[in-house]
């Protein structure tokens, strides 16, 4: 079959790589009709090369028709639609039984210390082959993966892989108050979909980025916005939200965007230096030293008033970040955080989404491209060109 595979730091390729085989009784094998790419793929384009692989299988967004499932599986058969998401969780757990999927305990990777598996994810995160290919493997097939109606286009339902319940944990954990106001850093996929949230929640939202036409996108969906180079011109994230809020600053902040950060010029040189090392020097560094582009979040530190809550849905890599833990503490700032435990949310999204389409998924996607056309793909959603908010392909 054809696959996105990882080649080296900005070599993505879409090359033939064997068929998926049920390994397990509980298995099924999903032919997948749509798959998306993420910001978080970026990750594995540069900064965490060191646990990639050459012909490593990514993508971890997918949704398809059953094609066939292992002797145990009692809930699905072929031709079920279904979306798979991007934790690999047991459902059965200590810390799944607790709806803590990204935690499962079953497909914890010791060896690296993290959390849960996650499909086309490197070494740090099981090494699981993804889905930006034509077929997949997906294990626990009665638990993990959710199966949707045939009504309606792929694009309804498939951001419940990843989008959807990133947002909605995002929101959710923000803890925003009633008629409160919600500051969203970022205005990529999840950082987006969080202001859609938001402002369908009833919270007035601000979001902050740099590009025109993602702020246009969030604006017409009812959220206000902060040109990101023009905040900074006049002092900073923090005294532009301030000064549309009183001076007291958000009730909740965001932090949509993650290790990806602009104006963090010291660590964005980190990490590309981290990136050319050998794996062997490289793997140690990140794991043990502070590696992120921190501006998205001591923004979001400054910004939100004193008692209030930061929502870190981006991901951070490094070890030993350093942190403004006194302006922390003297704040008093409530702080949650961690992957998506998206099969915690599924159902509750997809009771919305067969009804309507609250959060505009219809039309969410800016480009939908045949997978031979991901290497161009991700060069373009890196550099946030062409217009690319969302891409979807299609195999």
């Amino acid at each position: 079959m054809k696959a996105v595979t990882w080649q080296g730091v900005h070599d993505m390729r879409v090359t033939e790589v064997p068929d998926p085989v049920l390994q397990e009784p509980t298995d099924a094998i999903i032919k997948i009709t749509s798959t998306g790419l993420c910001g978080s793929d970026l990750h594995l384009y540069e900064t965490l090369a060191p646990f990639m692989e050459a012909g490593d299988v990514v993508g971890h967004e997918p949704m398809g028709i059953v094609e066939e499932v292992g002797p145990a599986v009692t809930s699905l058969r072929p031709g079920d639609r279904v979306v798979v998401p991007f934790n690999v969780s047991c459902g059965s757990c200590w810390m799944c039984e607790r709806q803590l999927y990204s935690q499962c305990e079953t497909t914890q990777n010791h060896e690296h210390g993290t959390g849960a598996s996650f499909f086309g994810y490197s070494k740090l995160y099981g090494q699981v082959p993804g889905g930006q290919a034509e077929y997949l493997r997906v294990p626990f097939a009665d638990f993990l993966p959710v199966k949707v109606p045939h009504e309606h286009a792929d694009d309804r339902f498939l951001f419940l892989s990843d989008v959807l319940p990133t947002a909605w944990q995002g929101v959710q954990y923000a803890d925003v108050p009633d008629g409160g106001t919600l500051l969203v850093l970022g205005a990529g996929p999840i950082g987006d979909m969080a202001a859609r949230m938001g402002v369908r929640q009833g919270y007035r939202v601000i979001s902050v980025d740099r590009v025109p036409e993602r702020l246009a996108r969030v604006e017409a969906f009812g959220a206000e916005t902060v040109h990101l180079d023009e905040a900074e011109q006049a002092g900073g994230v923090g005294d532009a939200v301030r000064d549309l809020t009183g001076g007291r600053g958000p009730d909740s902040v965001i932090d949509a965007v993650g290790m990806e950060a602009h104006g963090s010029p010291g660590a964005s040189l980190v990490q590309k230096v981290t990136g050319m090392l050998p794996d062997a020097v490289a793997e140690p560094m990140i794991k043990k030293a502070g590696i992120d582009r921190l501006a998205a979040l001591h923004s979001a530190v400054d910004a939100v008033r004193r008692g209030g809550t930061i929502s870190i849905s981006g991901v951070y890599g490094g070890a030993a970040d350093p942190m403004p833990m006194m302006q922390l503490f003297d704040k008093q700032v409530q702080v949650r955080m961690g992957q998506a435990n998206v099969r915690r949310w599924t159902d509750e999204l997809l009771a919305m989404l067969v009804e309507d389409d609250p959060f505009g998924v219809d039309a969410f996607a800016t480009h939908h491209l045949r997978l031979d056309e991901a290497p161009n793909a991700y060069e373009h959603f890196q550099k946030k060109e062409e217009g690319m908010v969302k891409v979807v392909f299609q195999p």
